[in-house]
């Protein structure tokens, strides 16, 4: 396969697809585990602490190019995907769909528009004032544990986060098994685990992202 069918062949692009997926199902555990930091409860030190490690060392600032381009490639792949699907009447990643599939499987194109959507809400909110802010004040960052107090005040914007993350769980469920599959990482022997580790991951990780604007909606945390 050549570089160009990687990135116009229907196996190319579902090979993207998977290893993008994958990788940024790596990076949902670490974000959520920064962001399990606020439960510390103590006024947003530990959380402040991690979020300046990331944002102030060389390895994961390298990190985060990465990201937005394997975030990038996800998204593009995926709409020329849900197009190509949608004049084809194919299927998503390497999973065939039936009358008996699940109305997620059907409908990623549908969730993965609420989420992009979701992430530019998200990114305009914390990433990307704190960046600037960065570049503007020589290095000087934002506390970002006061900016989500502030910012999950407001229940319409709770809302809009717990509808992003649900959309996310559900994408979730059907992508983390197609991806790995896509790459050939299936055994029929270990189906019942793998299906269980995959739904076990699309359940905890956007549950974990939701309680974080209720939290503070609710005042559970100083």
């Amino acid at each position: 396969m050549t570089w160009k069918e990687v990135f116009t062949s229907s196996v190319g692009k579902k090979l993207v697809m998977s290893f993008t997926g994958i990788f940024l199902i790596l990076f949902l555990i670490v974000h959520a585990g920064l962001n399990a930091c606020i439960w510390a409860n103590d006024g947003g030190v530990m959380f402040n602490q991690g979020a300046h490690f990331m944002g102030a060392n060389v390895v994961p600032r390298i990190l985060e190019i990465g990201l937005f381009v394997g975030l990038f490639l996800h998204i593009i792949q995926g709409l020329m995907l849900e197009f190509s699907n949608r004049s084809k009447r194919g299927t998503d990643y390497a999973v065939s769909y039936s009358k008996g599939s699940k109305w997620y499987s059907r409908s990623m194109g549908l969730l993965g528009t609420i989420i992009l959507i979701f992430l530019v809400i998200h990114l305009s909110d914390f990433w990307l004032p704190n960046r600037v802010h960065q570049g503007f004040l020589l290095g000087e960052e934002i506390n970002l544990y006061d900016k989500m107090k502030e910012e999950f005040s407001e229940l319409w914007v709770v809302i809009v986060y717990v509808a992003g993350c649900l959309s996310l769980g559900y994408h979730l469920a059907h992508g983390f098994q197609s991806a790995f599959r896509t790459i050939g990482v299936h055994n029929k022997r270990y189906n019942a685990i793998f299906s269980c580790v995959g739904y076990g991951y699309a359940i905890i990780i956007p549950l974990a992202f939701i309680m974080m604007p209720i939290s503070f909606y609710f005042h559970w945390l100083n």
